[in-house]
């Protein structure tokens, strides 16, 4: 096991045999690889807030030796996303590790988040059958309105859904975070709970329900994404249930006249820079916009 891809394989295989603390180290560093790869167990644990034996048994728990060897699983991926340069420079030791942590990829078209466009998303939606197409639906939703995180979405409570049309989900860090729900999030979420089962369900606060009537599983959750996406003709672009996150922040953006700190309380981010590759996605189709002026074309000719 040497790679994230690896390493989220087997942290998806044993996530319903986790423990509450091992369940949050893992949404943590599903979604801070870059950062929990240069913490020490005692730091890491600090930040989910967990002991530190808790931090070393989770590692052994994946089926790595210890804590060390963990930690080189993830720092290979952070080695991964550095450039030819850099990875010279950290060969030869030139860069400390909680430097190279912070190093961002080139800004290129390529390092932008992928997103689905407005037409593919209402696609998407439009796309939902079968025999859970209420749960579906009113999961995809959620997904494309509100940029919820799997772990998110997944661990939502019936009882903190609120008569305001709000919604409070444990997001990183094991922080409550308010979600607000427009109405086709509040007509989604009526149109499954009418549905939704309610004898022999085992967590029953659990908003989304599997076949077995258990709390829905990231799994789960990711397969529906993903069945979803290949009926929709939407396969092979490499998206994903984080995409879907990507396609609300990016909406939103676009569409709602919301500014990066307004968005950056509704993502859930901790700094600005994280939430500024929305616009920049923006500013892109705006620069796109420029050049096709028919103005544009003068450049090549000689100035009077």
């Amino acid at each position: 096991m040497s790679n994230k891809s690896d390493l989220n394989t087997k942290m998806n295989e044993l996530y319903k045999s986790m423990s509450k603390g091992q369940k949050l180290l893992t949404n943590y560093i599903t979604d801070n690889y870059d950062k929990a790869a240069f913490l020490t167990a005692a730091k890491l644990g600090e930040t989910v807030g967990v002991s530190e034996s808790t931090v070393v048994r989770f590692a052994m728990f994946l089926g790595y030796k210890g804590y060390p060897e963990f930690q080189k699983a993830l720092e290979e991926t952070v080695r991964n996303k550095l450039n030819s340069v850099q990875r010279m420079e950290v060969t030869y030791g030139r860069i400390e590790k909680n430097v190279i942590a912070r190093l961002e990829s080139p800004k290129t078209k390529e390092s932008l988040p992928k997103y689905l466009t407005l037409e593919q998303s209402v696609k998407l939606l439009n796309s939902v059958d079968g025999k859970n197409k209420e749960r579906d639906y009113c999961i995809l939703t959620l997904f494309l309105n509100c940029g919820l995180r799997l772990s998110e979405l997944v661990g939502i409570n019936i009882s903190r859904i609120t008569d305001e049309n709000t919604l409070v989900v444990l997001g990183k860090g094991n922080k409550e975070r308010t979600i607000y729900l427009n109405d086709a999030c509040v007509q989604a979420i009526s149109a499954y709970l009418a549905v939704r089962p309610k004898d022999g369900v085992i967590d029953r606060d659990a908003l989304f329900i599997s076949s077995r009537k258990t709390r829905i599983s990231r799994e789960s959750v990711q397969k529906i994404v993903e069945a979803s996406l290949k009926k929709a003709g939407l396969d092979g672009l490499g998206l994903s249930t984080h995409k879907l996150r990507h396609t609300a922040s990016t909406l939103m953006y676009q569409y709602g006249d919301v500014d990066p700190l307004q968005l950056k309380e509704i993502l859930g981010h901790e700094n600005l820079s994280t939430t500024e590759i929305y616009t920049h996605v923006h500013n892109d189709q705006l620069r796109d916009a420029v050049d096709s002026n028919p103005l544009n074309k003068l450049a090549d000719k000689e100035k009077p």
